[in-house]
């Protein structure tokens, strides 16, 4: 029989090598490697408390959620078992956390309380008391109770500061930033997000305190349309990503944003790329990073005019969790089905009472309700608009509630006031460099131009929009601009104006007048006025016998 002793000694030297190396992969953020030669070295004997906690750090970084739980939760009984209860309460509150990013709330409920329970017992003034007013903080944040919300934060932060820990202190700073954000106080919310994110760049956070930092306050930013902010803390986050190459956890939602800036600046065949493999990246660990990557996609295909591309990915955002509105909706709209489109919009918004979200969605409703020449229902949407971005007052949002107001004072004839606001809108869009939108409010400059009888001024706004699609590959938006620029046709043997003509197809195809009239840029008394011409030169009294007479005489 061989010795146990000297079968025990070789097998303590493998795991003492795999040990070092595993440290020295964690120390050079080679989170794969770290967590094989963890793995490795756990299967030679257990080990103590803080290499199981770099473990689970190793897992969760390369996206191997369960393993993270079971390896802290090894590690909290470790340190229970030496009698170690703080650092016990430490891991009981990031094993809750993570069981509440995931929704599993009853769970999570239960590891706090243990968290709770062990620093009573031991009854002394701990840093762990700051990190278990977090998850109050972020209830509180749920619920839109944003002064208590901000209130557990300060207390957080103030026991972060007093046993000098950084993480502790970061975390609580954004959740007050978060709140702030929620009170539309924003330049008080903006501050302190940047306060962290000057920790965050300084390199002084934990790994994953890191990356959770980068994604919140990116979300944020993009969030109250902070645009500048969004941008430079998104360069950041890649390059933190792009540094550790087989890092999971945080590479797909960064690409998310990555796709958004990208999109933003015209670069939408790298914004695609970027969404794609976001997508790719989280699908087998984060379904709902996953999903936002689909939405990403569903709207960058609407965009270039694949329609049914656009679609699959809208889809596959709901099934994930991510609501595919306004996406879907304007989707709709651009297959030439506006009732749809509005039906899907006015849910959405009837359902939805978040300030941010309900930007974006009152952003599309009014184009939507205009097309569909509702225009009294886009004028309540785009008043609402313009309140929010009087709270939040940030310029790209002012800049949305303008262009909504500038293509809603054309739709119903006011074009001085319309092009007031849609100067606003570009000025803006100029300034943060976002070709496509100043494209499509060059588009409403030229219509508004024309009504003036500007036809010159017109035609130079539509056509700078017409390069500017064409560089970014808008295909519905260039379909459009044909429509705009192509040559009135000479009247008809009927005696039809080519006006007329125009709103003979639009009655045709099923629209009612008022949705003429937002089709067209016109008031709807003028529409009526030509339907009026249209019956008496073509000898009918209804839109059917119109209709049918237009085919007949093959006027359509």
């Amino acid at each position: 029989m061989s010795d146990p002793k000297h079968d025990r000694e070789p097998q303590g030297k493998d795991q003492g090598f795999e040990l070092d190396r595993a440290r020295e992969c964690y120390r050079l953020r080679a989170w794969a490697d770290a967590y094989e030669a963890f793995s490795r070295a756990e299967q030679l004997a257990s080990l103590a408390a803080g290499d199981l906690e770099l473990l689970a750090t190793s897992a969760y970084l390369v996206g191997r959620d369960t393993e993270y739980l079971k390896a802290l939760e090894r590690a909290y009984l470790a340190h229970l078992d030496a009698g170690e209860g703080l650092q016990s309460a430490r891991c009981a509150f990031w094993i809750g956390l993570r069981l509440a990013f995931r929704g599993e709330m009853g769970q999570a409920t239960g590891w706090f309380g243990r968290a709770q329970r062990l620093l009573e017992r031991e009854g002394l003034e701990a840093v762990e008391q700051g990190y278990l007013l977090l998850p109050v903080a972020e209830e509180h944040l749920g619920a839109g109770e944003s002064d208590a919300a901000y209130a557990a934060a300060e207390r957080a932060a103030d026991v972060g500061e007093r046993f000098h820990d950084i993480d502790l202190v970061a975390i609580a700073r954004h959740q007050q930033g978060r709140a702030r954000l929620q009170q539309r106080r924003l330049e008080e919310g903006l501050s302190l997000l940047d306060e962290t994110m000057i920790l965050v760049v300084a390199g002084q956070l934990s790994p994953v305190v890191t990356g959770l930092m980068y994604c919140s306050v990116v979300d944020n930013c993009q969030r109250v349309y902070a645009l500048g902010r969004a941008r430079e803390w998104t360069t950041a986050l890649a390059v933190w990503c792009d540094a550790q190459p087989d890092m999971v956890a945080f590479s797909g939602i960064c690409r998310v944003h990555r796709a958004e800036i990208l999109q933003l600046r015209g670069a939408w065949p790298e914004a695609i790329s970027e969404a794609r493999r976001a997508r790719e990246r989280a699908l087998p660990v984060d379904q709902r990073v996953a999903a936002a990557a689909s939405y990403q996609l569903g709207e960058l295909h609407r965009l270039k005019g694949e329609f049914a591309a656009a679609e699959e990915a809208y889809r596959s955002a709901n099934e994930g969790g991510i609501e595919p509105q306004p996406g879907l909706a304007l989707l709709r709209l651009a297959q030439g089905r506006p009732d749809t489109a509005g039906a899907a919009i006015r849910r959405a918004l009837k359902l939805n009472s978040e300030p941010c979200q309900r930007t974006r969605l009152l952003s599309a409703g009014v184009e939507i309700l205009i097309a569909e020449g509702d225009l009294a229902e886009a004028q309540s949407a785009c008043i609402e608009l313009e309140a929010l971005a009087k709270d939040f007052d940030t310029g790209a949002l002012n800049a949305l509630a303008a262009q909504a107001r500038g293509a809603l004072e054309l739709a119903a004839g006011n074009t001085e006031r319309a092009l007031h606001s849609l100067c606003l809108a570009i000025d803006v869009w100029r300034q943060v460099e976002a070709p496509y939108l100043v494209a499509r409010v060059r588009v409403l400059l030229g219509l508004a131009y024309r009504a003036l009888r500007d036809d010159e001024g017109g035609d130079l706004e539509l056509d700078a929009a017409r390069v500017a699609f064409e560089r970014v590959g808008a295909v519905p938006d260039l379909r459009r601009i044909d429509q705009i620029l192509r040559p009135a046709p000479a009247a008809t043997a009927h005696g039809l104006t080519g006006r007329e003509l125009e709103v003979l197809r639009l009655v045709a195809s099923g629209m009612t007048n008022k949705a003429i009239a937002a089709q067209l840029f016109v008031s709807e008394r003028t529409v009526d006025r030509h339907v009026s011409n249209i019956y008496s030169k073509l000898g009918v009294s209804s839109r059917a016998a119109a209709t049918a007479s237009a085919y007949e005489h093959k006027l359509i």
